[in-house]
């Protein structure tokens, strides 16, 4: 059975404000928080989720100083799929999770971008 997250979304919505509207704005987005409203499935593949997002934040964050998916574009994600995974020689099932990952978080943005391995 796939399991939802019991959070409404503007519970999801209200939390990231006050998260993210407090006097520290040095604080890491969250991306757990980010990804709550989109999430599904057992908790080993939302745990899976959530702690690939977080690979994908750190390297885009380490390459382009932008830790934050809201001002990430399509070339951010593209790159980390080729040259990030490529370049660190992941087996195929490692790239199709991140890939999957990928369109998940591509989901929560809300964009149309679709990545193919």
């Amino acid at each position: 059975h796939a399991y939802k997250s019991a959070m409404s979304w503007d519970t999801v919505e209200s939390t990231w404000y006050q998260r993210t509207s407090g006097a520290r704005m040095s604080k890491a987005f969250d991306m757990e928080l980010f990804l709550a409203g989109v999430l599904t499935g057992a908790h080993a593949t939302r745990e899976r989720h959530i702690r690939q997002a977080k690979t994908i934040q750190a390297t885009i964050s380490k390459r382009w100083n932008r830790d934050n998916p809201w001002t990430w574009q399509r070339k951010h994600l593209v790159w980390f799929l080729n040259h990030h995974m490529n370049s660190n020689s992941k087996s195929k099932s490692t790239c199709y999770y991140y890939l999957l990952t990928t369109n998940l978080i591509t989901l929560r943005l809300g964009k149309s971008w679709s990545f193919q391995r």
